[in-house]
């Protein structure tokens, strides 16, 4: 067998081999959160949201809305020395990140059913 016809049978099997993939796995909605900061956001993303009121205000000030912490939590990240994980029942995240070209920090209590936006700063 030449090396034409080689190369032409194994790129057609990768071809098929590939869209049976895409069949297979286009439709599930699958995700790589393997770092520590993708985990803890994803995490806080797929819960309740509740905001305290010291949050709501310096949201109103600040005219930031709840859109606007959903960006932070897909594109914000985890400070783990201003966090504390160690605490049994609720872990508590400090998460900086920038809207509307503003450095914000949040402190979330991260509970087992609800993460609580007890905090909303600006960082200078």
């Amino acid at each position: 067998m030449k090396l034409a016809q080689r190369l032409f049978y194994y790129l057609g099997g990768f071809a098929i081999g590939l869209i049976l993939l895409f069949f297979f796995l286009g439709g599930k909605k699958t995700s790589c959160d393997y770092s520590p900061t993708a985990r803890v956001l994803k995490n806080i993303r797929i819960k309740e949201r509740v905001f305290s009121e010291q949050a709501l205000t310096n949201m109103q000030q600040y005219q930031i809305d709840t859109a606007d912490i959903s960006h932070m939590l897909l594109k914000g990240s985890v400070d783990f020395s201003k966090s504390n994980t160690k605490l049994d029942s609720c872990k508590i995240y400090f998460i900086e990140g920038e809207i509307k070209k503003q450095n914000i920090g949040l402190i979330i209590k991260n509970c087992d059913s609800i993460a609580k936006v007890n905090t909303l700063e600006i960082i200078k």
